[in-house]
């Protein structure tokens, strides 16, 4: 059986400390906290195994350092595989209409850009919108009304047709 109060104590006394190494391993806090997050609730997992150790403190550290490490490995490889596929694939140039939709897009408010997004984009009705936003038809109609005059407004303005109105005479 496990004992709480003892595994408190334990963390209570050694969590700075551990931290504190692994950071110093590895130069990144927040990946450092993330292991030894990780690392103390195996060690909790395992309490009447890892209470047994000459050095419980040891055994979190040293599985801390591996989880950490694990996940660099992931990420370098993840890397790795992202640069080998983007690598084979040819991509095609994005046209400036399509940064314009884009910046018009993100110029208005979140949920006229959703319900913009699931009507004209992802192809969804009214009825379908409302049920995953999780509100009534009225509402959606209303967003994607606003939305289309507010992406107009935007698309419309000087801007987006290659004309600097400072520019002229």
């Amino acid at each position: 059986m496990r004992d709480a109060a003892e595994f408190d104590a334990f963390y209570s006394a050694s969590v700075q400390r551990v931290l504190g190494h692994l950071y110093a391993m590895i130069g990144n806090r927040a990946e450092a906290e993330d292991a030894v997050a990780e690392a103390y609730a195996r060690a909790w997992d395992r309490w009447t195994v890892v209470r047994e150790c000459d050095s419980p403190e040891a055994w979190v550290r040293r599985v801390a350092y591996r989880v950490a490490v694990s996940a660099w490995r992931k990420t370098v490889n993840r890397l790795r595989a992202h640069r080998r596929d983007a690598c084979a694939q040819r991509v095609d140039a994005i046209s400036v209409d399509h940064v314009a939709v884009v910046t018009a897009l993100r110029r208005i408010s979140a949920e006229q850009r959703r319900a913009v997004v699931l009507h004209h984009l992802v192809g969804l009705s009214v009825a379908e919108i409302a049920a995953e936003v999780g509100t009534n038809e009225n509402t959606v109609k209303t967003r994607l009304a606003r939305g289309r005059r507010a992406l107009a407004a935007h698309l419309t303005e000087p801007e987006y047709h290659g004309v600097d109105e400072r520019a002229r005479p």
